[in-house]
């Protein structure tokens, strides 16, 4: 049902947009991936103030998990079987230390905040490229680099100065949240070398087995009852992230990633409306200005990126 349902949506849009350049395809998919993500991620707020934040991640990936089988059915099991087991839960067991942290800090923070600094995450896999991968740091990659950690500065700063440093408080919660960012990236780095070899099929329905298997102990330490709104609440995310995943990858199939760059300053334009009309969270100055910087940098070197790539 749910193959079928994703086959007839790839189906219609393909032919509404098949008179379209590549490019505009591939920014109406991101478009799409980021509006589900911000739904998701307004979701998964709501429950994370009802629920404990290591329940809460367990269930978010288990029922992510539960909406690949029917495709693991039809294709059968052994085309999802990875070439190397040990790749899948590392990555498997970096996505879920970044998840704690992000779960932890979730329901404390307003989506705005959280949004602007998960900008970093592209920064953060620059650097990590440079360093385990040997990739090139042009000039472009630095100032990027530097100008994120800036906005970074701009969006946490003040928060650490309400919380009165770095006790408990909401300044806590967005060094964790920024903490998370590092992780994510590492995760990203680990499965951009697991796709020399293994599909994307395999890595999605890995990740959402291993994230699964990783965080179910701590999950059932901390478990409590659940309502049938707060079941069908997380079955609700398992699908946004299943879709939101499919219409990132088709954004990428359709048109390079640089190109796709761009319009991720939209996702805090939906962070900032789901936050203001879901929890009553008023942006600040610094929230805004801070996420716009760190957009800024993360597009200006993917566009150099790309004209570079033209021109060699």
């Amino acid at each position: 049902m749910i193959q079928g349902g994703w086959r007839r949506l790839h189906d219609g849009v393909q032919r509404r947009t098949a008179h379209l350049s590549p490019t505009v395809q591939g920014l109406l998919w991101a478009v799409a991936a980021g509006v589900i993500f911000s739904f998701l991620n307004a979701l998964m707020r709501a429950l994370g103030q009802q629920v404990n934040p290591l329940q809460s991640q367990f269930l978010r990936y288990f029922f992510g998990l539960i909406v690949l089988l029917p495709l693991v059915w039809h294709h059968g099991a052994a085309a999802y079987k990875p070439k190397t087991m040990r790749g899948q839960f590392l990555r498997g067991g970096l996505h879920t230390a970044g998840l704690y942290l992000w779960f932890v800090s979730l329901p404390k923070i307003p989506l705005a905040d959280m949004t602007a600094i998960g900008f970093t995450t592209p920064l953060f896999i620059m650097l990590g490229a440079w360093l385990f991968f040997k990739e090139a740091m042009r000039w472009e990659r630095w100032l990027a680099t530097a100008l994120g950690f800036v906005g970074v500065m701009v969006v946490v700063g003040p928060k650490l100065s309400l919380a009165g440093g770095f006790g408990p408080g909401p300044g806590l919660y967005h060094l964790l949240m920024l903490a998370s960012a590092p992780m994510f990236a590492a995760s990203f780095l680990v499965t951009k070398a697991l796709t020399r070899y293994e599909t994307t099929g395999t890595i999605l329905v890995w990740q959402a087995l291993t994230i699964s298997l990783l965080s179910l102990p701590l999950a059932l330490w901390a478990w409590q009852p659940l309502t049938p709104w707060q079941w069908l609440g997380f079955l609700v995310c398992g699908l946004l992230g299943s879709s939101g995943h499919y219409c990132l990858t088709r954004s990428f199939v359709a048109a390079d990633i640089s190109a796709t760059q761009s319009i991720k300053f939209l996702d805090l334009v939906w962070a900032v409306l789901l936050g203001w009309a879901l929890f009553t969270d008023i942006p600040t100055f610094s929230t805004i200005a801070g996420g716009l910087l760190i957009s800024a940098a993360t597009v200006w070197v993917a566009r150099r990126e790309s004209r570079i790539r033209v021109n060699d």
